[in-house]
Parts: C-alpha cells; sequence; structure tokens
C-alpha cells in the first residue's frame, strides 16, 4: 500500500479554544512526510513555551489525518503520546516518507 497525500475540501464544524484552532491550523502546515516537535510547533505560534499546550491540543485532536498531530514529535525525536496509539503514529510517518 502507498501513502497519497489526500486534498481535502470536507467542511468541519469543529468546536475548539481559539488556541486549540490555532495549533491545529500549524499542523496542517507541515509538510506531509515531515515532523516537527511540540517546541517547534509553540515557537511558530509566537510562544515556545507553550509546548505542553500545543501537546494538550494535539491529544484533543479529533481529526487526526485532518490535522495531522502525528507529525508532532518530542523534542528528542522519540514518538511520544498519540490518541490513536504511538505504534499507529510511528506508521503513519513510515508511509508519508516512504512515498
Amino acid at each position: 500500500m502507498t501513502a497519497k497525500k489526500a486534498i481535502l475540501t470536507l467542511p468541519l464544524d469543529l468546536r475548539a479554544s481559539a488556541f486549540q484552532m490555532r495549533v491545529w491550523s500549524e499542523l496542517r502546515k507541515i509538510p506531509y512526510g515531515e515532523t516537527r516537535s511540540y517546541g517547534q510547533v509553540a515557537a511558530s505560534l509566537g510562544n515556545p513555551k507553550a509546548f505542553r499546550a500545543v501537546a494538550r491540543a494535539c491529544a484533543t485532536n479529533p481529526v487526526a489525518l485532518v490535522n495531522p498531530c502525528h507529525r508532532v514529535i518530542a523534542s528528542d525525536g522519540k514518538l511520544s503520546g498519540y490518541r490513536w496509539g504511538v505504534e499507529r503514529k510511528e506508521k503513519l510517518l513510515a508511509e508519508e516518507k516512504a512515498s
């Protein structure tokens, strides 16, 4: 099975805080096949100390493939907490890098 980048035009009605929405929007900017640390995402939002809040926003993300939280990893490069399991996160990242 080869992964392909999908372009979604599906309208979503996500209910979240303004910060969560900003984080999820930032996640969608991470290029397919690449990763960012929680700290890098926080810094890109203008608040590098908010890495824990970014992790929380990822943990509450209800649409994982639309807001690709699997592309966010720990600062040491390790795969950490993923709502749908770290094993699935690892497989998603491997599929993206392989294609």
